[in-house]
């Protein structure tokens, strides 16, 4: 039987857990080659082996994403390698503990950006040429609610994520008129360490697992889906359409 997404290259960020992991195991299954990029190298370990037995494949990529010429680099071995990428999920970021503006470190700040916005950016640099190459290119990345809700003691990830969706945005209008699609995920609570980090008193059993999310976030990455310039809110299973740019 044929699989939707076979033959399909798909890069996926901060792949060794949470909904990285479950999403690259997703996309194996259904047939992607999955570029596994992580700074973890145990846990790319483990989501190799899980592919592997569920039938698929994958090419580990240890990077951290700090490292923009090692983004570049990457872009270049896959343009060497398979001369295109079909699927981009950006989901790597960081959190960190809660504090007031006032006393959030510089050092911290900073580290947040870098992971949260710098490193994607490079991403669509250096991939959307790839991304062009194919014949349905489609970029997800994984968002959050505090972007819009700008919560107490969250800053610094608020800000990191606004800066992310008005990136994601920016991209989706400068590419509607070609075969790229580009949106944004929006998870919700959601049981992953992170998670865990920023909400240590809450029961993660009452959370949904990186798996739930993972099966909503595998149609954004389908060539039949023809939605650009959306966010998708897993939690009321909702599409919301990004506003349109005014002409002034």
């Amino acid at each position: 039987m044929t699989k939707p997404l076979n033959s399909r290259i798909a890069v996926v960020t901060g792949a060794s857990r949470g909904i990285g992991y479950a999403t690259s195991l997703a996309l194996a299954k259904a047939g992607a080659h999955v570029i596994a990029v992580a700074r973890t190298q145990g846990g790319l370990e483990d989501l190799d082996d899980a592919i592997r037995n569920a039938g698929g494949n994958a090419t580990l990529v240890p990077l951290d994403l700090t490292d923009s010429d090692g983004i570049a680099r990457l872009g270049a071995a896959l343009n060497e390698r398979h001369g295109k990428l079909d699927i981009l999920v950006g989901n790597a970021g960081v959190a960190g503990t809660s504090s007031p503006l006032g006393h959030t470190d510089p050092k911290f700040w900073n580290s947040m950006m870098a992971v949260n916005v710098t490193a994607n950016f490079q991403l669509i640099r250096c991939m959307e040429p790839l991304l062009q190459k194919s014949d349905a290119g489609r970029a997800v990345f994984i968002t959050s609610g505090i972007a819009s809700k700008a919560t107490a003691y969250m800053g610094p990830y608020a800000a990191s994520k606004a800066a992310l969706d008005a990136l994601v945005r920016v991209w989706a209008h400068e590419t509607q008129h070609t075969t790229l699609r580009v949106n944004l995920f929006s998870p919700g609570p959601i049981r992953t360490r992170m998670r865990a980090i920023v909400m240590p008193g809450e029961d993660p059993m009452t959370l949904d697992t990186p798996e739930n999310a993972a099966e909503f976030i595998l149609p954004l990455c389908d060539p039949l889906w023809t939605e650009t310039g959306i966010l998708y809110d897993y939690p009321t299973k909702t599409v919301m359409k990004f506003r349109a740019p005014s002409a002034s």
